[in-house]
């Protein structure tokens, strides 16, 4: 079984099409190998697959390479992946099976407070991230994590969203008359997208348009 990182946190009818969009998302993946496999999510929102087959070795580390996995005991000094559930002044916490603390001064982004670097970067709540954890309490956000985050202030602008599977972000940027201001939806996480945006949209302008048409966390991010 993998348990992916990536949280399946929304109800009714949005939590069926998120299972029907994360069934696809896997078949794409796995769905030629000589494997069966069963989706399903756990108590805390983390979807497992259960594979058997041939190919189950392999389709293991395949989804595992995709969505990165949550695993029951975190090894020391070794890069993990959580979703971001919390902030305040003194840190950041994520949810990797277990509760990890990123102090700030760890984060490795800059100046500012914890909020002020969300604001800066435009991350959303529930966003996978990578960190390297440290069982003395000192965990830090893992190079390509950050290196990934500082790309994003460098190229053109974004606008990012979670509650929206990838499906239902691009629709709703049609339907809103904005099919030709974005090059493309990123997948961050099943339910965290980040629409890149063309040289010539403003983010926030962006936001302002579209966030009425979607229930969701937005966030931008300003190069």
């Amino acid at each position: 079984m993998v348990v992916l990182a990536t949280k399946l946190y929304v109800d009714g009818d949005a939590r069926e099409r998120a299972l029907d969009s994360l069934r696809s998302l896997v078949d794409n993946e796995i769905g030629e190998l000589a494997v069966e496999y069963e989706l399903g999510v756990r108590h805390d929102d983390f979807p497992s697959v259960t594979i058997e087959g041939d190919d189950a070795t392999v389709a293991r580390n395949v989804l595992r390479e995709e969505f990165g996995e949550i695993v029951p005991d975190l090894e020391d000094g070794e890069t993990h992946v959580g979703t971001l559930e919390s902030w305040d002044e003194e840190g950041i916490a994520l949810d990797a099976g277990t509760a990890v603390r990123i102090p700030t001064d760890e984060l490795g982004l800059g100046p500012g407070s914890p909020t002020q670097l969300r604001e800066r970067y435009g991350l959303v709540q529930h966003m996978p991230l990578r960190f390297v954890y440290d069982a003395d309490g000192a965990s830090r956000l893992a190079d390509e994590e950050r290196d990934r985050l500082y790309d994003w202030t460098r190229g053109n602008g974004r606008l990012n969203v979670n509650s929206a599977t990838r499906a239902e972000v691009r629709a709703t940027l049609n339907r809103a008359g904005h099919a030709q201001d974005y090059v493309t939806v990123e997948r961050l996480g099943l339910l965290e997208q980040s629409v890149i945006c063309t040289e010539d949209t403003d983010p926030p302008g962006l936001l302002a348009s579209v966030g009425e048409y979607l229930p969701a966390e937005l966030r931008c991010v300003v190069p």
